[in-house]
């Protein structure tokens, strides 16, 4: 369904009625071994829930389609599908990171992979000639987060994927907050996008998830789908059913989400006690020339900077009625959350900051919620 958009695509593909029964509803198949021959021959392709079920292979064309890949592959969590992909480089590979990033990422490149002899490199990729200047070492891979997480930084895909393919690397793009319905990195040269479907695929703070989409069904592809298979992070196939029922309405919610965030993001960048906005569809954000050209619309998160700095950040949070405190994003519900006091003992994200999730509520009730707090 290549031809169709992508809403009427997250709607259909992956979804489509049983074959056997007609039920408009994909069935979920719960079983964790399938029948064989005696020889092992795989009767009707499967063996083992932990090497691949029907349910997640439902979820894997939808999300295949959607990014405009050649395969995907599904996870447990996000953190799941980040871990196996950069697993799977040979010891000494060196990997370019942005230097705002979500921090369960900046973990994983600053405690973890080093034990496996990956090394971590930091730079702003925002700044193209400062990831021109770092692709000038041997780069394995370069990996972008557009919209930034928390400070909703863009990063210019196609340009850093033509800087990063000189260099040899492999282009990876976290599609989390945008997801394919807003921006679609592979057509802008990048060969891996990574999501937490926890977060907008699944859209009810129910169902936690990962997947890596990929250009190409290569030997890295491959490589990552051995590990994926022996180490075991697979996604349980109702959790993969309540992923795709959730693509069902990607396209409403995104409407939905990106209109409510507009209304929200103008209010508060009015407001006197408001320092900053950092969403990219405010014409005064650094990146909204980039994300205008590169995404279909600005998103639903957002992150403020208050003045008054980390007291009154904690005391409008401590106001809020709709607003929910709380981790994650792209729910229904409205959340709101004073990074620094989640990111761990090294805090990278300014005290005065509160990262935004624009949920789905009337927008003249989160704008109230919001008016009263910052009163």
């Amino acid at each position: 369904m290549s031809e169709l958009r992508p809403g009427t695509v997250a709607v259909h593909v992956g979804n489509e009625c049983d074959a056997d029964t007609g039920a408009v509803a994909p069935p979920i198949h719960l079983a964790t071994t399938f029948r064989h021959g005696p020889a092992g021959e795989r009767l009707a392709g499967y063996e083992y829930q932990r090497e691949g079920n029907p349910t997640n292979d439902r979820l894997r064309e939808a999300l295949t389609s959607l990014e405009g890949g050649a395969c995907a592959l599904t996870f447990a969590s996000g953190m799941a599908a980040m871990s196996a992909l950069l697993e799977s480089l040979p010891a000494g590979a060196r990997v370019l990171f942005p230097d705002d990033c979500y921090s369960g990422l900046r973990m994983l490149f600053l405690e973890f992979l080093p034990e496996r002899g990956i090394l971590p490199d930091v730079v702003d990729m925002t700044d193209v000639a400062a990831v021109r200047a770092a692709c000038a070492r041997p780069t394995a891979m370069l990996w972008i987060e557009t919209p930034s997480n928390p400070r909703m930084q863009v990063s210019d895909i196609a340009e850093l994927s033509a800087i990063g393919h000189a260099a040899g690397a492999v282009v990876v793009v976290d599609n989390t907050f945008a997801t394919p319905l807003l921006q679609r990195p592979l057509a802008l040269g990048a060969d891996i996008v990574m999501h937490s479907t926890t977060k907008y695929f699944g859209g009810h703070s129910d169902v936690l998830g990962g997947a890596l989409v990929f250009a190409r069904n290569d030997a890295l592809a491959g490589k990552v789908a051995h590990r994926l298979h022996v180490t075991g992070a697979v996604l349980a196939p109702f959790s993969a059913w309540l992923t795709l029922r959730g693509c069902r309405s990607l396209g409403a919610r995104m409407t939905m989400h990106c209109s409510n965030a507009r209304k929200v993001a103008g209010f508060l960048a009015s407001h006197p006690a408001v320092e900053r906005v950092n969403w990219p569809g405010l014409p005064t954000h650094p990146g909204h020339a980039i994300a205008a050209r590169q995404m279909r619309d600005f998103g639903a998160m957002m992150s403020i900077e208050l003045q008054g700095g980390r007291d009154a950040a904690l005391a409008m949070a401590g106001r809020l009625r709709v607003f929910t405190n709380a981790t994650s994003l792209g729910g229904c519900e409205s959340l709101i959350e004073h990074r620094a006091s989640v990111e761990g003992p090294n805090p990278r994200s300014p005290q005065n900051l509160l990262r935004v999730s624009v949920g789905l509520e009337d927008a003249d009730d989160l704008i109230a919620d919001l008016a009263q707090a910052l009163s």
